[in-house]
């Protein structure tokens, strides 16, 4: 199979780690020749309950039985939808009431730059830099970042970046624009979270100028945080909310949610000015009901808080400079890219599945399933310092 994987399917790295599945299940991920990999990451934060949680694996299969793809998003009532956009308006505070259902994450990135421009009447999005908002054209054109946008030239124009967490950067937040989009905590930065009430100060510029502040919750939502979205963990409202990833308990879907009358701007002059024919589809709709239904009637969330503290308290080594991040949406920051590659790549080897930051070298991304165990925590924190070890030694040997 890995052969058939390099040679017919696309690939998004020169090396991809290719590891050939079997199954997965719970915290666990089986394959070919007999093994099983604790992950310590959930597809990058998108299997919130692990791998084929019954509650969703239930939902899907009763939902596939009574039908599929219908018509294209938006013109039918389809009961997985209305529940889970109903359910998503009884979760968030006022106003964001209604919600627009995509594919992906990165499609309700570009959805909420469309409703911002649409609703403002204004052209300039503000970014900050070293965010990831996704790959689409309009996604890529946020990234700050020369080596990824330049071999895709021209990109999204009357773009602007400032540095998130910067006060004296709020200025540059004018009459002029549309809106202002960050992530609630930077992922690929190195998990940077905002700092003395940051996000309560950008929103009050956002208000004073007339701009919509958009929020990306794609990483830290559903739960990651402690809370069912970040951006609860500060103490403001943004305008609109990005979300994806973990919100399918491991299917694709992505959503964009705002206020009745900032949404309802996107359907008319010009109509259909969002359109997808899969959003929203029942299938996944039904599973990303089962997943919120999960995190919000359960302990999940609170008990996200107490595995981090056993993650930080059980994770002590000289190589390990700092933990960020909170709840299970963490990095562990090290001396150097070089020793990062040699704990995931060696980790590997031991059947511990951790995985890479985009921009900060020195960080290990570590955001396992909301649903794994303490003795599951302690499995993986016992292979990871074993691994430091023996890279500790080899490196004072040397």
């Amino acid at each position: 199979m890995k052969k058939d994987f390099l040679k017919y399917q696309a690939q998004t790295t020169p090396h991809p780690l290719a590891l050939e599945v079997s199954h997965a299940k719970g915290s666990y991920i089986y394959t070919t020749d007999g093994l099983k990999h604790l992950d310590f990451v959930a597809g990058v934060s998108a299997c919130s309950l692990g791998h084929c949680h019954p509650r969703v694996v239930k939902a899907i299969q009763e939902q596939a039985e009574k039908y599929l793809h219908v018509m294209v998003y938006g013109e039918y009532a389809q009961q997985p939808a209305v529940e889970l956009t109903k359910l998503l308006a009884q979760h968030f505070p006022w106003p964001l009431e209604k919600t627009y259902l995509t594919n992906s994450g990165t499609e309700a990135i570009e959805g909420s730059l469309k409703l911002a421009r649409r609703y403002t009447g204004r052209t300039e999005i503000l970014a900050a830099r070293n965010a990831y908002h996704g790959n689409t054209m309009g996604s890529l054109s946020l990234m700050d970042y020369e080596e990824r946008q330049k071999p895709f030239r021209p990109l999204l124009g009357d773009i602007g970046f400032f540095d998130f967490n910067s006060e004296a950067d709020l200025e540059k937040i004018t009459e002029r624009t549309a809106a202002v989009i960050v992530e609630t905590i930077q992922g690929g930065a190195g998990i940077i979270l905002p700092k003395e009430n940051y996000l309560k100060k950008l929103k009050d510029r956002c208000v004073e100028v007339g701009a919509l502040l958009i929020l990306d919750e794609i990483q830290p939502g559903f739960g990651r945080t402690g809370k069912l979205f970040g951006f609860e963990n500060f103490d403001m409202v943004p305008d609109i909310v990005a979300m994806g990833k973990g919100m399918g308990g491991g299917m694709p879907i992505g959503a964009f949610s705002a206020s009745t009358e900032i949404m309802d701007s996107l359907s008319d002059n010009p109509k259909m000015g969002h359109i997808t024919t899969f959003g929203g589809n029942p299938v996944i709709a039904a599973s990303a009901l089962a997943t919120l239904k999960e995190i919000t009637e359960t302990d999940l969330m609170a008990e996200t808080l107490q595995k981090e503290k056993l993650i930080r308290k059980t994770l002590v080594h000289p190589l390990i400079e700092e933990i960020r991040g909170v709840g299970l949406m963490l990095a562990l920051i090290l001396p150097s890219e070089e020793i990062v590659n040699k704990l995931i790549l060696k980790c590997k080897e031991r059947q511990l599945i951790l995985f890479w930051l985009l921009f900060e070298k020195r960080a290990v991304r570590i955001t396992p399933p909301l649903t794994i165990s303490e003795e599951e925590i302690l499995e993986g924190c016992g292979i990871i310092l074993d691994v430091m070890e023996n890279i500790n030694n080899y490196e004072i040997t040397c």
